[in-house]
């Protein structure tokens, strides 16, 4: 067998490995948008919470857990 025609085998293989495995991330990474845009719509909906809201939440969440660790 030629040296040629097993480095395009193996340069298949990894081009389709990589391939799948950007594919499998581009799944989890619009499953995950969509779970958050559903999360929002949710507060939005039933609680009345915004975005402004909950981006400052967030903001301040290290502030919070810091003070609940130390104690102050």
């Amino acid at each position: 067998m030629p040296p040629e025609l097993i480095i395009l085998i193996i340069a298949l293989i990894v081009s389709w490995l990589v391939f799948s495995a950007l594919v499998n991330l581009l799944k989890t990474t619009v499953k995950t948008a969509i779970a958050i845009a559903v999360l929002l719509f949710i507060l939005q909906l039933f609680f009345g919470i915004g975005p402004n809201e909950l981006w400052q939440q967030l903001v301040e969440l290290p502030q919070t857990l810091w003070h609940q660790v130390t104690g102050g």
